[in-house]
């Protein structure tokens, strides 16, 4: 554990940390590739060993992590000492087996391992798996149980608010502080809030880095880090069933929506986790197109669309398997179980007709082996689906066991038998009992019932000579007698001894398919995965998606005639617009044009194709070529809220100082009216100076689509001249160039084209977009007359009309005060009148 003093991190390592953990607030960078373990994860990056320690003499850097897992989300936070900052992951979604989890934990290569005493079995057993890993390596983490109620969410949200954390400013408030720290941890995210409480009540009780200090210095905080997304991958709105208000949120119009054509959960869910998990892994991504571009030949619909069908028997076997190993199967269970294992029989004989030169056909038709057969044939022969759903319990067919046929067989002639022998008992009673039947009730046995008889009142009354009350129920008085007694002896307790050996065979059942579960388990792998690949596939036939390529060599992108995926669904006509950003050409591109004129979706154009080919999906344009894309950083769309406390401003500031510090010469920038938020100067300086930071790396600056509406970035020419630098016509020879939305202006009209080419905007062109707002005619003319006022440095004089407008309100006022005033009154005094309404009024009337 290191032993090193908060003195001796702050002057070692604060330094050159402080401006990267400072930007934190509000980053909203999307990670793709290898770098990352997701988009919309943390950039999980190993802690850097001894040789990369700044001081020969430290200890090598610790990854403390603390991990919640709930209802199939993760919330991770963990500590790092090499930059002394916290690092945190909005809940994410996982599978049962922690994937997810199993993916930090090799890439983070965590000390120590925190998590709450109290677990669900999912979480137990991958913990003791990987406790048991003696010679794992790396070396496995310490695991460290905290009490359930350190990881209580009101106590968690107190520990974070109330911490001492050295990049919070001294001079801020309680309140202050409070709204600040609000702008970077994303309370909505329950799971991760209450991490973070457990990650700090952790530090704090270990004294990590600070063991041998006074006890009032506290572990090192000097940042938090955290990865949000941005292009609109998901989107949740509220249910519109009032059915399901308090259930939660349905998917809105976001690219997962669209997509989504899932016919079972599993299926969703894995697309989902595709989605928060990007890869460029070729021969993974390649495996994903073969299959869609397999689904979309004319001559496979049919199958594609019966393959689908099936996908809809799939459904939750995990959830099922769980219940059986702690007894506790429903009669529906069996049901599903049965259709889910014929359904995927189906799919392994429909995969074996298909080419087996694609993986996943192949996979399926090997793996998905004879057990599934013999499961299914186990249920069908064994479970008697219509007798279990009447009886609502576990019932076994005729033929399955001797023994309990004979006891059903007996069962069922029960009522005629008991008849005879109620019949019998009557001849035996007092003349005096009107009838009397014999009974079988479970766990007693055979009774004799009598109705009560007036002169029953008292308990003594009951008596009967040679029966044995039992008890009155229902005015009816329940004896045994000695036939009773002898049925008993013979019959015995039918109906529980036919339940007992019915769960008997139950639990063999269970058994034998218990112990094939692996196998249904990969059978629900492949089967949601070719879930996804058939719902991606139906989505690119209708919306018409092509197939991207995938060139490692190519540093960049290359669109041809790309399209918005969800803005060409809600438009009448959609304009396709072409990108490239590749090689050392065009690494910096400048899009200008008026408001509503395409900037913002062009840019997420861009970035949703690129993500979209990075998942595995066939792309809307006509050609896309995807090179070594490491990251996505954007700045495209602020959440702004009043708990945030910070100004939109400060939230792009944090945003784009992610993408300065962490975007590299693979990593594509998308940037959007960077600088809006403040003054006009001070914005156009801050976005010429990133810019330039970018340029100045020459070679190695990322690919950069920059949208603005700051014409004299350009025309002040405030980017660096020189080979790195062309303004108005684009040649390919240089890494940067500028490109503007092309218009075309009929009479007073504006008309928008929505087609990229180069060059640079002449104009804004608000007072059209104002105009088309709804804004009066006299207040847009008013303001272009001001803007070219200040233009040609002129002074402003105010409108003549308005003014005599205003001079003739004030008039009026004075007028009707007048007229109120009672000239009657003895008590009017004329002159204070004068002295505080008329000469006042007079001086602000030129």
């Amino acid at each position: 554990m290191s032993l090193l003093s908060p003195s001796a991190l702050c002057t070692r390592r604060a330094a050159k940390r402080m401006a990267s953990c400072a930007e934190s607030p509000g980053a909203a960078t999307q990670g793709l590739g290898p770098r990352v373990a997701s988009a919309g994860c943390p950039s999980l990056d190993p802690a850097p060993g001894p040789e990369e320690a700044e001081d020969g003499d430290e200890e090598p850097a610790e990854v403390h992590l603390c991990v919640l897992w709930n209802s199939g989300h993760l919330g991770i936070a963990y500590y790092d000492t090499s930059d002394s900052a916290i690092h945190f992951m909005p809940d994410a979604p996982d599978q049962e087996s922690l994937k997810l989890l199993q993916r930090v934990l090799d890439e983070i290569n965590p000390r120590s391992l925190v998590t709450s005493a109290k677990q669900d079995e999912n979480m137990t057993h991958f913990l003791g798996k990987l406790a048991s890993q003696e010679h794992r390596e790396p070396k496995k983490p310490e695991i460290i149980l905290l009490p359930s109620v350190d990881f209580g969410l009101e106590i968690s949200k107190q520990r974070l608010l109330s911490g001492n954390y050295s990049f919070i400013p001294e001079s801020m408030t309680a309140t202050e502080k409070i709204l600040f720290l609000s702008s970077i941890i994303p309370f909505n995210c329950l799971l991760t809030v209450r991490a973070l409480g457990g990650l700090l009540k952790f530090l704090g009780r270990r004294r990590v880095g600070v063991e041998l200090e006074d006890y009032n210095v506290s572990v090192p905080i000097l940042g938090f880090k955290k990865f949000v997304f941005v292009l609109q991958i998901f989107k949740s709105e509220s249910h519109p069933s009032v059915y399901k208000v308090a259930s939660g949120l349905k998917e809105g119009l976001s690219l997962f929506g669209i997509l989504n054509r899932c016919r079972c959960k599993w299926g969703e869910k894995l697309l989902r986790l595709w989605f928060t998990r990007p890869t460029q892994d070729l021969e993974e991504l390649s495996s994903r197109l073969d299959v869609i571009e397999f689904f979309l030949l004319p001559q496979n619909l049919d199958i594609a669309q019966m393959l689908h069908r099936l996908m809809s028997h799939i459904k939750n076997v995990p959830l099922i398997l769980k219940r059986m190993k702690l007894s506790h199967t429903k009669v529906s269970d069996w049901q599903v179980l049965y259709k889910t294992v014929y359904s995927a029989l189906g799919l392994r004989d429909a995969c074996r007709s298909l080419p087996q030169s694609i993986r996943l056909f192949r996979d399926i038709a090997q793996e998905f082996s004879d057990d599934l057969h013999h499961i299914a044939s186990l249920i069908g022969k064994v479970v008697d689906f219509e007798g279990s759903l009447a009886e609502n319990r576990f019932t076994v067919l005729p033929n399955i066991d001797p023994e309990i046929d004979e006891k059903k067989r007996r069962l069922t002639g029960l009522p005629s038998f008991l008849t005879e022998v109620a019949r019998k008992e009557l001849e035996n009673l007092d003349s005096r009992v009107p009838s009397c039947s014999v009974i079988y009730i479970p766990l007693i046995g055979f009774l004799l019932s009598i109705p009560r008889l007036p002169f029953m009142v008292e308990a003594s009354d009951f008596e009967i000579e040679g029966l044995d009350f039992m008890f009155l129920s229902e005015e009816k008085l329940h004896y045994r007698s000695t036939r009773t007694k002898e049925l008993d002896a013979l019959l015995g307790d039918l109906h529980c001894e036919i339940r007992d050996q019915e769960t008997l065979l139950m639990h063999q059942l269970q058994c034998q398919v218990l112990a094939r579960a692996a196998v249904l388990a990969r059978v629900l792998d492949l089967a949601s995965r070719l879930d996804v690949l058939l719902a991606l596939a139906s989505a690119a036939r209708d919306y018409g998606y092509s197939r991207p390529c995938y060139c490692p060599r190519l540093h960049g992108v290359r669109i041809q005639n790309g399209r918005h995926p969800l803005m060409e669904l809600c438009a009448r006509t959609f304009v396709p617009n072409s990108a490239e950003c590749s090689g050392d050409t065009g690494r910096v591109k400048i899009i200008t044009g008026p408001n509503s004129s395409g900037k913002s979706i062009y840019l997420k154009q861009v970035g949703l194709i690129t993500f979209m080919a990075l998942v595995g999906s066939f792309v809307p344009a006509e050609q896309a070529e995807i090179g070594a894309v490491d990251a996505i950083f954007t700045r495209i769309h602020s959440c702004e809220s009043i708990s945030l406390g910070l100004s939109t401003f400060m939230i792009d500031l944090n945003q784009v100082a992610k993408a300065v510090n962490n975007a590299t010469k693979q990593s594509l920038v998308l940037i959007d009216e960077f600088g809006k938020g403040t003054n006009t100067l001070d914005g156009l300086s801050l976005l010429a100076a990133v810019i330039r930071h970018w340029l100045a790396l020459g070679p190695t600056c990322p690919h950069i689509f920059v949208a603005t509406n700051f014409l004299s970035l350009v025309q002040l020419q405030l980017l660096p001249q020189g080979p790195l630098v062309q303004y108005l016509v684009r040649k390919p020879r240089w890494p940067w160039e500028s490109r503007t939305m092309e218009t075309c202006e009929e009479g007073d009209d504006l008309v928008f084209f929505y087609q990229v080419c180069e060059g640079v905007a002449c104009a804004s062109h608000a007072s059209h977009t104002a105009t088309q707002a709804g804004l009066p005619d006299k207040l847009v003319a008013r303001a272009k007359e001001v803007s070219d006022l200040v233009r040609s440095g002129k002074p402003i004089k105010p409108v003549k009309e308005l003014q005599k407008q205003n001079q003739m309100e004030k008039c009026q006022i004075l007028v009707d005060r007048f007229l109120q005033l009672d000239l009657e009154d003895p008590s009017l005094d004329l002159d204070i009148f004068m002295s505080q309404e008329v000469l006042p009024a007079a001086t602000t009337i030129p």
